[in-house]
């Protein structure tokens, strides 16, 4: 028997949930000063399905809603498991041990950040994956820059910037195929109409940890007693050299014949653990308890201790379950309709061409914040929008590039989100210890947030924003894709 087609609930009753979450999750980040987010989006879950149960749905319908949207991320939960076992294993290779030291010896302390965000981005569009990047080079670069005494959130910011730009621009990256795929553009077109927004971001990521890294570490300032104490422990409790980097290499030529991410990360944890064994002298029981439950090390230099003493499947658990928890809380209100109402009340209210991109911008952030997911964040106002850029006649690669911005590369800076939550855990900020000065990775993550400032004000000026080609309308017409009806719409005189 076919299940019933519930419409759309109103806008003041689609936003009852979402404001109600919002709420529960200022009151206990805020009021409580408790940063562990999980019953805040587990209520809102409750709530959406209140919501959905109210207005005649099925909850089993609803629970397929929520299964559904977590069944579609467990590729990015597979990736989080991995890259704690990565984590936990690469230490005991040496391999991040030997990043750390040769980065302390070849790298100039006050080029350090410009530098992190630009490896980091080689990385990521290398590998295809934020992720991957973050847990493993972004961790050797969270010690290295508390080698040189830099404050953990300057580092984090620039791992970020440059992981998440490196992953949005690469085609091996699941979030770069996916948004051309729901707004029906080629990938390569999509990567290319990116470069606008994207490079001159990057330049001005680029020139502002350049002038911080000259003025938090002056010529006489930086602690070189400090890295001479960090680079002797290292040589004496690991075997330094090319060999541990091996692992690191694995992966990248993996990547480089472009091999799936998940088997190529495993192939790095496989590596790894040889080298552990062969070269390092850890037993086999040692690896596997490193890749379950971190590496463990007491050298009595608290910068070697607080990086080196992670790792494992388990430092992944607080992580995966509030992915879980907000991929449900998203997917909920998907089947719900919540979504979807409060989209379409966005389309009926713009009035121009740079309120639509920006509004797409702005859905895709919001989606992130409240969703909790990238993936719904991107795929949601995707579907919704595109039927409204056909009928203004503009190309849909403006839509592609709208939900990149405010889906990718914002998902890291919101705490709660799977991009956020999986930072914290990986970069070891401790936030959920009381470390809260770390969360200011967020407004120091420039590349991030300055993209999609730029994408706004190229809608408001008309550069960069492409209409639609005789080509794109004659593979709309083949394809059948919804173009929308303008003539009782406030935006029947924008149209191309």
């Amino acid at each position: 028997m076919e299940k019933p087609r519930f419409d759309p609930p109103s806008l003041p009753l689609a936003l009852v949930p979402v404001i109600l979450t919002l709420g529960l999750l200022a009151l206990q980040l805020f009021y409580f000063g408790d940063f562990t987010p999980h019953i805040p989006l587990v209520i809102g879950l409750a709530i959406t399905g209140l919501v959905g149960v109210l207005r005649g749905q099925e909850w089993l319908d609803i629970r397929e809603g929520v299964f559904h949207v977590i069944h579609v991320s467990m590729p990015s939960l597979s990736v989080l498991i991995v890259v704690g076992m990565i984590i936990g294993v690469w230490i005991a290779s040496g391999t991040v041990p030997t990043l750390i030291y040769y980065g302390l010896t070849l790298l100039n302390p006050s080029i350090f950040l410009a530098a992190a965000m630009i490896l980091c981005s080689v990385v990521s569009l290398s590998l295809g994956t934020s992720w991957g990047t973050v847990g493993t080079v972004g961790l050797a670069l969270m010690g290295i820059g508390a080698g040189f005494g830099i404050p953990a959130y300057w580092t984090a910011g620039a791992v970020v910037s440059g992981a998440f730009f490196g992953d949005k621009i690469s085609p091996l990256s699941d979030t770069t195929n996916l948004a051309p795929a729901v707004t029906g553009v080629n990938i390569f077109d999509h990567i290319r109409n990116m470069l606008p927004t994207t490079v001159p971001a990057m330049l001005i990521a680029l020139v502002a940890y350049l002038v911080a890294g000259y003025a938090l570490i002056g010529s006489d300032e930086a602690s070189f007693g400090a890295i001479e104490r960090i680079t002797a422990e290292l040589d004496e409790r690991f075997e330094i050299g090319l060999v541990p980097l091996l692992p690191a290499l694995v992966v990248v030529i993996l990547a480089l014949t472009r091999k799936p991410p998940l088997p190529s990360l495993f192939a790095g944890v496989l590596a790894g653990a040889l080298i552990a064994i062969f070269q390092q002298g850890a037993g086999v029981h040692d690896v596997f308890t490193y890749a379950q439950s971190g590496y463990v090390l007491e050298t009595g230099v608290a910068e070697i201790d607080s990086l080196l003493n992670s790792g494992g499947i388990q430092s992944m658990m607080w992580t995966i379950s509030l992915m879980l928890i907000a991929l449900g809380f998203g997917g909920a209100l998907e089947r719900t309709g919540c979504l979807e109402a409060i989209i379409t009340a966005i389309i009926a209210r713009v009035k121009s061409f740079a309120a639509v991109q920006s509004s797409a911008i702005a859905t895709a952030f919001a989606t992130n914040l409240v969703a909790g997911d990238p993936y719904i964040s991107i795929a949601l106002p995707g579907r919704m929008y595109s039927p409204l850029y056909r009928g203004m006649g503009y190309s849909t690669l403006n839509l592609s590039r709208a939900v990149e911005e405010g889906g990718t590369l914002m998902s890291p800076l919101i705490p709660w989100n799977a991009g956020g939550a999986f930072v914290i855990s990986a970069l070891g900020l401790g936030i959920m210890s009381g470390q809260i000065q770390n969360l200011l990775y967020i407004p120091l993550a420039f590349a991030c947030w300055t993209a999609p400032l730029i994408g706004i004000f190229y809608a408001f000026t008309g550069f960069f924003s492409p209409r639609a080609t005789d080509d794109e309308r004659a593979a709309w017409a083949k394809s059948s894709e919804d173009v929308m009806d303008l003539e009782d719409h406030a935006l029947s005189d924008s149209r191309g």
